[in-house]
């Protein structure tokens, strides 16, 4: 049975310590911990399938380009608004089909109008495509080494009519494995996001168990908080999996998803942060709430954008000292 919410979800805390004053967490952020926990993500298959964007950012009446692992991709949605995603150069001459019109579910090349219905035609094949409603997905057997799946690993979600999706997109110089560290990571919350996190405690480093418990309150002001217990897991190379297990929104998740972008005219590897937030609350207030999802999306993003703000800096700076042999990791 599922618990009865509090009357309220927020605690007013005492006068906060300054920022200095907290405790340190640098003993117990092992870097041999974090290394542990991301080669078993590694280790994990994905199936060849990366994730291409927000399934609301591929409309009906244009092409969506995206570029994944080095390879140009274009996805649209046919006349039964089925997802469709295959290589971003038109067969004929070789035009960017990115944001090529599509007509009637039919992709049209602005150059000379080769059609494309989502079939093979002269060489250009279609990529296996998968929408779940949330996030679009691409497969691409000959760049991703691994046993192809008929589908994306994709972690248990609250069901649609009851939860509020928002998803976050940003991208940084680093590969996946940066990203999925820093997730990793959750002694840093604290410390390198005050304006967001306190009270943040690590009841499970993941050593024996696979999966981080954390402790948290997310901050609403300087005194009012909302504590949650929260678990963290990578369940395949390149996304983590945040799920609150108790406090407010139980069963809300955040997932984060790295997609490689390859390497961009400088050399340097470029990774796409996808993060779909999934909220959900048995709050009776919580149906109203949905009614404003329009207005409440764009208030979402614009908190995980502040977050990934830094992480991204956490992130590119893993990555550059990885590369010059300097990360003590």
């Amino acid at each position: 049975m599922t618990p009865r919410p509090r009357r309220l979800p927020v605690s007013l805390r005492s006068s906060p310590a300054p920022w200095h004053r907290q405790q340190p967490t640098w003993r117990a952020a092992s870097p041999r911990i974090i290394a542990t926990a991301l080669k078993r993500a590694q280790t994990r298959s994905a199936g060849n399938w990366y994730v291409l964007g927000p399934s609301a950012a591929i409309r009906p009446d244009a092409g969506y380009g995206a570029t994944v692992e080095g390879i140009e991709v274009v996805a649209w949605r046919d006349a039964n608004n089925a997802l469709i995603a295959g290589p971003g150069a038109c067969p004929h001459m070789g035009a960017a089909l990115a944001e090529a019109p599509v007509r009637c579910g039919t992709l049209v090349c602005p150059w000379h109008g080769l059609a494309l219905n989502g079939a093979p035609f002269a060489g250009w094949q279609p990529f296996p495509a998968h929408d779940d409603g949330i996030l679009a997905w691409v497969r691409l057997d000959e760049h991703g080494g691994e046993d192809p799946l008929e589908s994306p690993v994709i972690p248990p979600r609250p069901a649609a009519a009851s939860s509020l999706a928002a998803v976050y997109s940003g991208t940084g110089v680093c590969e996946p494995q940066d990203i999925v560290a820093n997730r990793l990571d959750p002694w840093h919350g604290a410390w390198f996001h005050p304006y967001s996190f306190t009270d943040l405690t690590v009841l499970d480093d993941g050593a024996t168990t696979d999966v981080m418990t954390v402790k948290v309150s997310f901050k609403l002001g300087s005194r009012l908080v909302v504590p949650v217990t929260a678990q963290f897991s990578a369940p395949g190379p390149r996304t983590v999996v945040m799920r609150i297990i108790k406090g407010e929104g139980i069963g809300s998740i955040v997932e984060t998803h790295a997609t490689p972008l390859g390497a961009a005219h400088d050399g340097r590897p470029r990774t796409r942060v996808t993060e779909a937030v999934i909220a959900t609350s048995h709050r009776p207030g919580f149906t109203i709430a949905r009614t404003a999802a329009p207005l409440l999306r764009p208030l979402i993003r614009h908190a995980a954008g502040r977050l990934w703000k830094d992480d991204l800096a956490y992130a590119e700076r893993r990555w550059e000292l990885r590369g010059t042999g300097r990360f003590p990791g």
